[in-house]
């Protein structure tokens, strides 16, 4: 019985595995009831038990359905703008006949407005690949679109290609729709269609690649042609690309033509002049874009604040020419305008315009505009600003601003009068305008001096001692620190040496000084003396006895071209006669030395006593000599 018992517990448990019962059956123990079999014994028939008997099944976790990318997409690199040609740039046009004609009538090279925009290192407007892409832009077939999806639908890089037909294929989901269709609306386009087969997604859009556009740039281009430019490109861009309008295309009439549609006529004026770009329209593939023929051209010229040769339309005015130039500049007339026919047929020469004829007057093809200056012209006295500097022995030396047409007595007064050390017998007034027309002389003079000098050894008796080369040196030298030396300007004016006031009637100038020294206490004595210096002026003292504590002339002095270079700037020279003249405060006396050049040094008096005057004239020749 032993022996038996495993078959029957397996026998039973094989009965038991084949008995079908119902889901809630419990099953008896083979021992009865008051048995209680052992853990392993127990444990084995739970499990018989649930293999038998299987219980309810658990609901398996959601699992969101997952598009594979697939190996063969991926994503693109950044698109870059390759044209269908690669040509090297194109050189600057040579000028039109009209810009070599104004170029001459200027003196200086003028182009047309707008040429600078031509030149090669000027002509890269291309769009940028890393550009923000507006929400109007279309997309293309050839783009490619990003597309990532969370929630319900799952996708990852993936990366769809707009189909020549202007779709893309959404695995799961199917074809959609995108070509022409605004880049800020593509979002919706492709989550309407995502919706039919999912619910609860989120979905992002980008553009991956822009794949480019042909264009055909036709006309008066400097290279016509098909051109592969960026999808954000506009009609501008295309345009520079093909090297801009030519020599005889227009700056203010590009047409962009898409089919049989006028789409654009373009004025680059707008963009150049105004800065405004609403014109300049988006391209789409096979757009066409015409540059049509130059319009009537204009020169406009001299005071404005750029000078160009200017495209002007039907209609448009002289006025509007030189408001393409930036209007007139600081310094210009404003009341007048000049106007050349340069074709001949009207009036000849120039003709001068007011502002109000500008304004009707048609500006036609080969007019010459030209804005005349204001500046470098002498005006009345009573028209100039006027600052007057005075100096010395004045109550409140400086800079006073009068009135034009304002006399010296009043600007002394606004100084508050003379002190009582002032000298004005020795009062030095320089003024510009006079200082202009003493170099003018003074060069004049150099020059007759310099002939003089180089002619003097041909006609004289003594031509071979002239002729020496220690003496022509000499006199070069002379000749070449006199060219260094500059007028003072100064005005000379015969007062008494006894005057207490300057001449009050002068009307002063602008940028007049006055400087009033004090009473000199001293004559100066240079030149072929024994020892010259200044010496102690005494009342009622003669030119001799100033000489004379000089040391007296030497013998190498010339006693007949003795002169005196006088405070107030005036020459006193009247040969021999010189010496018994009465000696004044500030008197500078010169003796030269006699080498048989009196004429020489009676021009180099003139030249130096006249011009410079006074303390700068004696100085000078002293200077000179010594």
């Amino acid at each position: 019985m032993t022996s038996l018992r495993p078959i029957l517990l397996a026998g039973g448990a094989f009965a038991l595995g084949c008995l079908t019962l119902p889901a809630g059956a419990q099953l008896a123990s083979p021992l009865g009831a008051g048995a209680q079999p052992d853990n392993a014994t127990a444990a084995a028939a739970r499990a018989q038990t649930e293999v038998a008997v299987p219980g309810p099944a658990a609901a398996a976790p959601f699992q969101p359905a997952v598009i594979d990318n697939g190996a063969a997409q991926r994503p693109a690199p950044p698109a870059t703008d390759t044209p269908v040609r690669t040509e090297p740039p194109v050189p600057p046009a040579p000028p039109s006949e009209f810009e070599a004609y104004v170029s001459g009538v200027v003196g200086k090279p003028l182009r047309r407005f707008g040429a600078e925009l031509l030149v090669p290192e000027a002509r890269d407007f291309t769009a940028p690949s890393t550009v923000t892409v507006p929400d109007d832009y279309r997309i293309n077939p050839g783009d490619q679109l990003a597309i990532g999806l969370t929630g319900a639908v799952q996708a990852s890089n993936l990366t769809l290609t707009v189909d020549g037909e202007g779709r893309i294929f959404v695995p799961r989901v199917g074809a959609i729709m995108v070509g022409g269709v605004r880049y800020g609306d593509v979002h919706d386009v492709i989550a309407r269609q995502v919706t039919r087969q999912y619910r609860s997604f989120d979905l992002e859009v980008s553009v991956a690649r822009l794949k480019g556009l042909t264009v055909y740039v036709t006309g008066f281009a400097q290279r016509p042609g098909a051109y592969t430019v960026s999808s954000l490109s506009t009609l501008v861009n295309a345009v520079l690309a093909a090297g801009g309008p030519s020599e005889g295309g227009s700056f203010r009439s590009i047409q962009l033509r898409r089919g049989r549609k006028l789409v654009s006529d373009f004025d680059l004026y707008d963009l150049l002049l105004r800065g405004d770009k609403s014109g300049d329209a988006a391209l789409q593939n096979g757009d066409v874009i015409h540059i049509t023929p130059a319009g009537a051209q204009v020169a406009v010229i001299g005071s404005v604040n750029r000078e160009a040769i200017f495209e002007v339309g039907a209609g448009e005015t002289v006025e509007d020419a030189i408001r393409y130039a930036g209007g007139i500049s600081t310094v210009a007339d404003g009341s007048r305008v000049m106007l050349f026919d340069s074709l001949g047929r009207r009036e000849s020469g120039w003709q001068e315009l007011t502002p109000a004829d500008a304004q009707k007057r048609v500006a036609h093809r080969g007019d010459v505009v030209r804005i005349l200056s204001d500046i470098g012209i002498a005006r009345p006295v009573g028209q100039q600003p006027v600052l007057v500097t005075i100096s010395g022995e004045v109550a409140k030396p400086g800079r006073y601003y009068v009135a034009p047409g304002t006399r010296l007595a009043d600007v002394v007064a606004r100084a508050g009068g003379l002190t009582g050390d002032a000298f004005p017998y020795a009062s030095v007034i320089t003024r510009q305008s006079v200082k202009a027309q003493q170099q003018q002389s003074y060069d004049r003079a150099l020059k007759d001096m310099e002939l003089l000098l180089s002619t003097q050894p041909l006609v004289s008796v003594n031509r071979a001692q002239l002729a020496s080369s220690g003496n022509q040196a000499l006199i070069r030298s002379v000749v070449d620190q006199l060219k260094g030396r500059e007028p003072t300007g100064r005005l000379v004016f015969p007062l008494p040496v006894t005057a207490t006031q300057l001449p009050g009637d002068l009307v002063v100038e602008n940028n007049d000084a006055v400087y009033v020294p004090t009473r000199p206490v001293t004559v100066g004595v240079f030149g072929a003396v024994a020892s010259p210096a200044s010496f102690a002026y005494r009342e009622g003292m003669s030119i001799e006895e100033a000489v004379r504590s000089a040391g007296g002339i030497q013998k190498l002095g010339d006693k007949s071209e003795i002169f005196v270079v006088r405070a107030n700037g005036t020459v006193l020279s009247d040969g021999r006669r010189t010496l018994r003249a009465r000696a004044l405060p500030g008197d500078l006396v010169f003796v030269p030395v006699d080498a048989d050049r009196g004429e020489f040094w009676a021009r180099l008096r003139d030249i130096t006593g006249s011009l410079f005057g006074a303390t700068v004239g004696a100085a000078s020749v002293a200077a000179l000599t010594q």
